[in-house]
């Protein structure tokens, strides 16, 4: 049986109040006698009245939702950080609504448009490739913060970590195992964070004064099948190497399986370092040495800057740091 909606007048015949009263206590806009207060909610109860958010927005003029515009839903550095967000956005009056901007800025400008037509107060982005000048579009139209990428001119927006340390640090670290053949398995060639943390490669080996050989940088695309492929392409071409820093977790486990298949030992005969430290590269075998990124307290950070914005307080934001985590998957080379 279809049910007639609870209206604002069933709640006032209720409570024996005026419509504006109850309309007053829903939308929180003025103050109204404690007496009549009660009376209103304890009929809102009595007739299991939800408030309509939407309707309670066109009243206040906010929706008390945050828009996140996500990169790549699945992906598990950028589910973090959505994690972090909607944690900190649990406790307070705020909801928010998700939206996959993919990897192009295509379909980022679609996600974004689809969380404005929502009368979302605010927008946080996660990663994202939309260009400088879609982000200036946007941001005359909502609060704006960016977290996980660096923006010139939003020093006070965008929350991201240093990859050129973090590149720089994981080669480091095979380096003072004594490796000199390391190999490395790039992102998506046009990618901030790729492009960063390959710089970071190299800075370590010409600090090291050891020869960067491009036959040892391969191109991946962030995924599990990119490592595999990276490490069976060095394979055929012989191409010698006894350790790798994949520029994520998810490469690093696609080359540890390639390795595997062909009989190479983790980390006997190859030593594999990744960049995440995502939940499963701890149960990996063996366990995998990686970067670690604060995900979801950087997904915090930003909801709270967020928050701070829509109210127009200041906020500070920390400096967050990545550090190499030592598992089993590397040792000296032999």
């Amino acid at each position: 049986m279809n049910k007639k909606p609870i209206t604002i007048t069933d709640i006032a015949k209720r409570a024996n109040v005026s419509k504006s009263t109850v309309s007053r206590v829903i939308n929180n806009t003025t103050p109204v006698h404690e007496e009549k207060r009660e009376a209103v909610l304890k009929a809102m109860k009595e007739l299991n009245f939800e408030p309509n958010i939407f309707a309670r927005g066109l009243a206040s003029g906010q929706s008390r939702t945050i828009g996140v515009m996500t990169q790549n839903i699945g992906t598990p550095f950028y589910d973090s950080i959505a994690q972090g967000i909607l944690t900190r956005l649990t406790t307070s009056e705020y909801s928010p609504i998700f939206a996959d901007g993919r990897w192009k800025a295509e379909a980022g400008i679609v996600a974004a448009e689809t969380l404005l037509g929502r009368m979302v107060d605010g927008l946080i982005i996660v990663g994202s490739r939309l260009t400088e000048q879609d982000l200036a579009a946007l941001e005359n139209r909502v609060p704006i913060f960016l977290v996980g990428r660096e923006v010139d001119r939003w020093e006070r927006r965008c929350l991201f970590l240093d990859n050129v340390q973090g590149g720089y640090d994981a080669t480091k670290h095979l380096i003072d195992l004594g490796h000199r053949r390391i190999a490395h398995i790039a992102g998506i060639k046009d990618h901030q964070d790729a492009i960063r943390r390959e710089a970071g490669y190299r800075r370590a080996l010409e600090e090291a004064k050891i020869d960067i050989d491009e036959d040892l940088i391969c191109e991946g695309s962030f995924d599990g099948q990119s490592g595999v492929e990276a490490i069976e392409n060095l394979l055929k071409r012989d191409i010698k190497f006894t350790a790798i820093f994949a520029a994520n977790d998810m490469m690093a486990f696609g080359a540890r399986l390639s390795l595997y298949r062909r009989g190479i030992k983790v980390p006997q005969d190859v030593s594999i370092v990744g960049f995440d430290d995502q939940a499963e590269s701890a149960f990996f075998t063996p366990p995998l040495t990686t970067i670690q990124q604060p995900a979801h307290e950087m997904g915090a950070v930003a909801a709270n800057a967020m928050l701070s914005m829509i109210l127009d307080e200041d906020y500070e934001l920390p400096k967050l740091k990545t550090q190499v985590v030592v598992r089993d998957s590397t040792g000296p080379p032999r």
